[in-house]
């Protein structure tokens, strides 16, 4: 999905808001633009003080059930935070997490082995799996350096 058009991902997020019946407001298209050119896995309160730049009576509750919605609906993504605040990420493609315990910063990657996991049988029988996605702990780069 990342390699798509600013404007094809807005053009395919008002086509899942017209499948989902949801309105498409200029504040959502704001919402869902400012999360998708932003490399950071942001939070709420994140997209909410770039947001309210354009629009500035909204409000972060406003900014923040129409994040959930969109996680609702597929858009977006809940991004795993260790006890942080949620984190969402636009990018819903089968892809895997660094996270960097000292400074936050949440890495893509992708690897084909991780896809390739096989489900234990005692979940299979259980449960439906959707997706995988593998987390990896630890510290980044410019963490690591500052050591």
């Amino acid at each position: 999905m990342q390699n798509k058009t600013l404007a094809q991902r807005v053009k395919l997020f008002i086509e899942t808001c017209h499948r989902h019946r949801l309105k498409i407001t200029p504040q959502r298209v704001g919402i869902y633009r400012v999360l998708i050119q932003s490399k950071r896995h942001p939070t709420a309160d994140l997209v909410f003080r770039a947001v309210k730049k354009e629009f500035p009576n909204i409000s972060f509750d406003t900014v923040n059930r129409t994040l959930l919605t969109f996680a609702g609906i597929g858009m977006v993504e809940v991004v795993e935070t260790f006890g942080g605040p949620k984190r969402f990420d636009p990018d819903i493609s089968d892809h895997h997490h660094l996270h960097c315990m000292a400074c936050g910063r949440i890495i893509d990657f992708e690897y084909e082995g991780y896809a390739l996991l096989e489900v234990p049988k005692a979940i299979t029988t259980t449960f439906k799996v959707i997706s995988r996605r593998v987390v990896l702990k630890g510290l980044c780069d410019a963490c690591t350096a500052k050591q």
